[in-house]
């Protein structure tokens, strides 16, 4: 067993007692209706959701976390600069950049690369669509959400237009992350894509809320107010996968919603009023958006249960369904010698939900087949090549490509893995061999440790913030902790 230091383990504990403590108080999650000016409001039936979310909101920014919560959180916030940083020199990411500096505003906050500032808001759009411009940032295999790449480009807002310190920020992304996953779990998240709406553009609104009113230090109330400004703007239709640019992607995923989340806490914070119990009774949240929704998942777990530590960080920069197939196919290819030349044919089945993800698209990056066997043929797959458009007509990889199959397998459909594959190889001398990758490098199953992480970002950032740079910013992120002001940061990811 690891030994402990006794200040380490008294952190631990302390942390670990501090959130149980959090989870379990009565004053939290009952409906106390004399804590608040609007006790008069009628709730459903006592339950109060809006009210016990609030409470635990409020409370979530003055209590420890655990410290492999805190690890947990730096790495996603660090992966998620690397998504911002190398997005940021990507069209969509571009394009974000130049529309929000067009609209000027009052400089509250930095744009990843950029030479100016802007409103919290405009830069929490711009970096939120610079950290989903490509395949980059990180997934939850349950709910399908992409909670990094809204909910940190909020926070970052905010802490900086606040002032407020590492640590801070680290306890609002880790309330972003529960926000954002919660909905859906709430909701349904079959049920949100069945009525041909966007998981991902549901859960970003409120991951953004989640991390912006913390960072704000919203009192009960007026979290209940940005609750129900976020309710009211929660978007995202299915028509993205039609998205051949991965522009409106950029902002279906992660733009909209962070610029929504810190929207709604703006408007509460400059007196607005609003809905006190938007999560409650008639016309709310849940029974608007979902056939049979669980409005108790919205609470479930909250203080002992984080979904921070539960995202996958991509080891590839592709759409997450093709993990699992890079993965096995590599392990194939390095197991037994594969090339193009002893390769007759290659089956790939992933689960039935991805094949409209990552079948036959225009974006390399989101294409199966195409990245298969670009697999096949470099023996890797960087990020360069990922978003090479030119090699999609490469007539190398076009005769890989002819020989890979993707098709749907039901029983993949797993949920306990809800992101499997299976590769499966003919060769040219008849023999067939096979590799299942059930949790992909990453996961909470497989995870990565810090050292993978670190490598990860600075992939992406060097060549952008250079190596000198991208190192210092590695370095700060890693002991965000201590950072007593964000701004100190600026100079490390802005130009």
């Amino acid at each position: 067993m690891a030994e402990f230091h006794m200040p380490a383990r008294r952190r631990m504990l302390k942390s670990a007692g501090a959130m149980a403590a959090l989870a379990l108080s009565p004053r939290l999650f009952a409906a106390d209706e004399a804590a608040s000016p609007g006790a008069n409001h009628s709730t459903n039936n006592g339950a109060d959701i809006t009210g016990r979310l609030a409470r635990y909101m409020v409370a979530s920014r003055d209590t420890a976390l655990p410290d492999a919560v805190v690890l947990a959180c730096k790495h996603r916030i660090l992966d998620t600069f690397g998504a911002m940083v190398s997005g940021a020199r990507m069209r969509p990411g571009t394009m974000a950049v130049n529309y929000v500096h067009g609209l000027g505003g009052e400089p509250q906050a930095s744009v990843i690369g950029a030479s100016f500032r802007t409103t919290a808001i405009n830069a929490a759009l711009a970096n939120a669509m610079c950290a989903h411009s490509d395949e980059t940032d990180d997934f939850e295999p349950v709910t399908k959400a992409h909670p990094g790449s809204s909910v940190v480009p909020a926070a970052l807002a905010l802490a900086e237009r606040e002032g407020r310190s590492g640590q801070a920020l680290i306890r609002a992304v880790t309330l972003g992350y529960d926000l954002s996953c919660r909905l859906l779990m709430a909701l349904g998240p079959d049920l949100v894509r069945g009525t041909h709406r966007s998981a991902e553009g549901t859960a970003s609104t409120f991951g953004a809320l989640g991390a912006a009113a913390s960072l704000a230090q919203l009192d009960e109330l007026r979290t209940r107010y940005a609750i129900s400004y976020s309710a009211q703007q929660v978007s995202g239709i299915w028509s993205w996968v039609k998205d051949k640019d991965h522009i409106e992607k950029a902002f279906d995923f992660a733009g909209m919603g962070a610029r929504n989340g810190v929207t709604a806490v703006d408007m509460v914070q400059a007196g607005l009023t609003g809905v006190y119990d938007v999560l409650d009774g008639t016309n709310n949240l849940f029974i608007a958006l979902s056939t049979s929704p669980k409005p108790e998942a919205m609470l479930d777990g909250l203080g002992s249960r984080f979904y921070v530590t539960e995202t996958a960080i991509k080891t590839y920069s592709v759409g997450y369904p093709i993990q699992s197939p890079l993965d096995a196919l590599l392990t194939l290819r390095k197991q037994y010698g594969l090339n193009p030349d002893n390769v007759r044919s290659i089956v790939v089945k992933i689960p039935t939900d991805a094949e409209g993800i990552v079948g036959e698209s225009a974006m390399p990056d989101v294409n199966c087949q195409h990245l298969v066997a670009l697999a096949l043929v470099r023996g890797a797959v960087s990020f360069v090549d990922s978003h090479d458009v030119a090699l999609m007509h490469d007539p190398r990889i076009l005769a890989q490509r002819a020989k890979v199959t993707v098709t749907p397998d039901a029983a993949l459909m797993d949920p306990s893995a809800p992101r499997g594959a299976i590769v499966e190889v003919t060769l040219t001398d008849g023999r067939k061999v096979s590799h299942f990758t059930k949790f992909p490098p990453g996961t909470k199953e497989n995870p990565l440790n810090t050292e993978a992480v670190n490598a990860k970002a600075r992939d992406l950032m060097a060549p952008v913030l250079g190596a000198a740079k991208a190192d210092r910013l590695i370095e700060r992120i890693n002991g965000l902790e201590t950072v007593e002001d964000i701004r100190e940061l600026r100079p490390l990811f802005t130009v």
